[in-house]
């Protein structure tokens, strides 16, 4: 009778036992944490956003703010934390709270940010003397007309550049003022990075006039805004057989690069690589802190780069190596992350950074 009894009650420890380190192992979330997430939004325009979570018993929280997918979560103890974001949009935030024993809950939380954009800087005219405006676009809708087309992937070599960005059409993005074309730190089919590239290739091409376009660049290390053009027969010659015109390009990096830009034409020299540039830097500032003009005076004597109507660059382009731009040209907008000429990103630089790009406008005679 008592061996009997011995081995029921052996048989039943045997059965608990398993269970109670089932529920250990798996650090069930007790009903009680009641995990909460509150929202205060500034709404002068800063982007500023103070967040205060709470849940029963947690002793650390972590937030993640929906800048990009792998952003690194910022620790709180006290489930108080705040963001000052960069652009206007709608932004996921999670946060994990963590108690003592690691057991945890997660609350996600759509945001809704509203950050008004400085129109300080630079403007051109709507008309000049004995030229009429063929082409513009203000960006002023809310979407990409259909005079854009968008470059998708990273390219071949990363756009022939060893370029770190995935291109895509979720990075552009417009709010009734700017286009804004954003590169982000996240990861996306292989690539650390995202971003956008949008071209008129095969709807609006150009030879010869006045090119406008009102910009705020991007920043920092690695960073590589350009407001470029290609020769329309690009698709069928190849570079550099097309020819290519860089209104503005910035490559991005602290002092000395930030408040400098480069403007250049790339072209074959009777079966050689050739090209002609020269940069622009601001007395004081960098291309990020205000809009600057970009402007492009072409005609078939000579390419002409002025930043807020100053020349920096004049270039003949008469002799007969220089056919290339005596044809027409296709706009190309696009922020790059790394590349042969910037080198990568580093832990100096901020993401997401942004190019808006106020009107671009075309005049001919």
């Amino acid at each position: 009778m008592n061996t009997l009894l011995s081995f029921r009650y052996r048989l039943l420890l045997l059965l608990i036992l398993p269970l109670n380190l089932g529920c250990s192992k798996g650090k069930t979330v007790p009903p009680a944490f009641n995990l909460t997430l509150e929202v205060q939004a500034s709404n002068d325009g800063s982007g500023l956003v103070d967040f205060t979570a709470f849940a029963e018993g947690a002793d650390r929280y972590y937030f993640n703010f929906g800048i990009s997918t792998n952003e690194e979560a910022v620790r709180s103890t006290d489930g108080k934390a705040s963001k000052r974001y960069p652009a206007s949009g709608t932004y996921t935030v999670k946060v994990t709270a963590y108690n003592a024993k690691d057991a945890s809950a997660v609350l996600s939380r759509d945001v809704q940010v509203v950050v008004k954009e400085s129109d300080e800087g630079y403007r051109t005219p709507q008309s000049y003397p004995g030229m009429n405006l063929v082409w513009s676009d203000e960006f002023n809708a809310t979407q990409l007309s259909n005079d854009w087309v968008f470059d998708i992937g990273n390219g071949t070599d990363g756009w022939g550049n060893n370029e770190l960005q995935y291109y895509r059409r979720e990075n552009v993005s417009l709010d009734g003022q700017y286009l804004a074309i954003t590169a982000k730190k996240e990861s996306y089919n292989g690539s650390s990075y995202t971003s956008s590239r949008i071209k008129t290739e095969g709807r609006k091409s150009f030879k010869y006039g006045r090119i406008d376009i009102r910009a705020k660049t991007p920043k920092g290390q690695g960073i590589w805004p350009a407001l470029w053009m290609l020769g329309a027969n690009f698709s069928t010659v190849s570079w550099p057989y097309s020819g290519e015109i860089d209104i503005m390009e910035l490559v991005g990096g602290g002092p000395g690069k930030d408040n400098t830009v480069h403007g250049t034409i790339h072209f074959d020299n009777e079966g050689d690589y050739a090209s002609f540039s020269k940069a622009y830097s601001l007395a004081s500032g960098n291309f990020a802190d205000q809009f600057h003009v970009f402007s492009l005076l072409w005609d078939e004597n000579a390419i002409t780069w002025l930043v807020d109507d100053k020349e920096f660059h004049k270039q003949d382009i008469t002799h007969p190596s220089m056919s290339e731009f005596h044809e027409e040209f296709f706009l190309i907008f696009n922020v790059a992350v790394g590349g042969r000429w910037p080198g990568s990103p580093d832990a100096s630089t901020a993401f997401p950074q942004r190019m808006l790009v106020d009107y671009v406008r075309v005049f001919q005679k």
